[in-house]
């Protein structure tokens, strides 16, 4: 039998809470649902962390993302973090003889140096670090450049027209957001930072100027993806691929196309995972259209927990309507609770899993690169993706085992063992202002009870010294390992 196509789908600032088929009744995502149908629905999986360049870390490399400095979220500018030595998620099907390639956001970093000429080849990138093809914006939407980077080069870049970034200082004579605020068609929230160069009419985080013609619409860019995932979808129907699709919905700024603009009823937060859901159609149907559907595992997942309020005045706060991001869950994005890190995650492979099954098993968005180069019979060299896990029965539905533990980073450490979630005391902010959010810090002990308080309201540390020392035993040891 062939091997499986792979296409992992991986959102950004998507909450447990935003799918129907994870309760949510406000808002309606069929064709994510429809994976559910054909496939598992995980109830207690995690990335590593509640923001987003820490979580595609350890997806890619197996890591933790604490292993390796700079691993914090990245300016748009940033050089590549991933090392070339690392044997990442990528390399594991490329081994294997599939065709691989990433669409969407990378926000891992390009070049070597931060200083890096935007005019000319960017690397090392996805190239370097084992896909065959990339078609990826740098960072995210809004943070500059605001390009597309086809494998090393910005598309439709043009040599008297010079692209020039910054996030220290303006460049060029291209108007701001705090300049010239008549010219957005999206108000920024204040002391967020998207306050600099605009761009189609919004305000981002840093500065740059030259790259008229390379720069996108952001009501054109999912359509732009899917056009590029449909197209290596075609060219590659022959033989395995493996696909891995960073969707950009519903990040901020959230523009979505016309054709969705108020169709939620939540505002353009709403409207933009209206158009994912759209997106996960798409690529679905055209599986199907070419007979590859049955034989594809599709994952899919979000890199962190949601946002409202992250920048700009869409409507994301005033009309949420009743509908629960973070399905009641505490904390969001950027947040130690659970709804910053505890994802949506779908496994969909129509001739091997048995249909609609829900999993409780603990698992870790890290353990995809085990688990695959298990299937796959590729061996995972020494000292390499040591955090990651074979846990492919699991993520198949032939077993209900999953880890032991996984540990997590989001301002300070958590780690959930068993029924238990222990977050390390730490003396940071316990309130993010801008964004309304709880994050989960504490200079005291935090030992919860997910099993009876997944809502993590009921602090049992100090009725519980022995199961908090050994917890924190645990997360000590799995700290200092690095």
């Amino acid at each position: 039998m062939k091997n499986p196509n792979v296409v992992i789908i991986y959102v950004d600032d998507l909450g447990y809470g935003d799918l129907s088929s994870y309760g949510a009744t406000k808002i309606s995502t069929p064709n994510i649902d429809a994976l559910t149908q054909k496939g598992i629905r995980f109830t207690n999986a995690h990335s590593t962390a509640a923001t987003c360049t820490p979580s595609r870390y350890s997806m890619m490399t197996g890591k933790y993302p604490f292993r390796q400095s700079g691993t914090n979220i990245l300016p748009g500018d940033a050089k590549l973090i991933i090392s070339l030595e690392d044997f990442t998620l990528p390399k594991v099907f490329k081994q294997a003889g599939y065709k691989t390639a990433i669409i969407g956001k990378w926000h891992l970093g390009l070049g070597s140096t931060v200083e890096k000429n935007w005019n000319a080849e960017l690397k090392p990138g996805p190239l370097e670090v084992g896909f065959d093809y990339s078609f990826i914006f740098p960072a995210t939407a809004d943070r500059v450049p605001t390009v597309f980077v086809e494998n090393h080069n910005v598309v439709n870049v043009q040599a008297e027209d010079s692209i020039t970034v910054s996030y220290s200082h303006k460049v060029g004579n291209e108007p701001t957001g705090s300049e010239n605020p008549e010219l957005l068609k999206m108000k920024a929230s204040p002391n967020h930072g998207h306050n600099n160069t605009i761009v189609n009419g919004i305000g981002r985080i840093g500065w740059m100027s030259g790259g008229t013609a390379a720069r996108w619409t952001d009501e054109e860019l999912s359509f732009t993806f899917i056009d590029k995932v449909k197209s290596f979808i075609a060219e590659n129907k022959e033989k395995p691929f493996f696909l891995f699709y960073n969707a950009t919905e519903p990040h901020v700024p959230r523009m979505p196309a016309t054709m969705f603009k108020g169709k939620s009823g939540l505002g353009y937060r709403g409207d933009a995972i209206l158009q994912l859901d759209h997106s996960v159609g798409e690529i679905t149907q055209q599986l199907k259209n070419l007979g590859l559907l049955e034989n594809t595992i599709v994952v899919f997942t979000s890199d962190n927990g949601p946002v409202l309020d992250d920048g700009y005045q869409d409507g994301a706060v005033e009309m949420l309507n009743g509908h629960r991001p973070s399905a009641g869950l505490r904390g969001g994005k950027y947040s130690a609770f659970e709804a910053g890190s505890r994802m949506p995650f779908i496994v969909s492979w129509p001739q091997q899993i048995k249909s609609a099954q829900t999993s409780e098993a603990l698992v870790g968005q890290l353990d995809l690169l085990s688990s695959f180069a298990k299937m796959l019979n590729v061996t995972v060299p020494a000292k390499q993706a040591y955090d990651s896990q074979n846990l492919i029965q699991t993520f198949i539905g032939k077993s209900n085992s999953g880890r032991e533990y996984i540990v997590k980073s989001s301002g300070t450490f958590s780690i959930i063992k068993g029924k238990y979630k222990y977050i390390k005391p730490s003396k940071g902010e316990k309130m993010n202002e801008l964004t309304q959010i709880e994050l989960g810090n504490s200079i005291e002990d935090q030992l919860y009870d997910l099993s009876v308080d997944p809502y993590e309201i009921n602090n049992i540390a100090k009725e519980n010294p022995k199961i908090v020392q050994e917890l924190k035993a645990t997360l000590e040891a799995e700290l200092s390992s690095k």
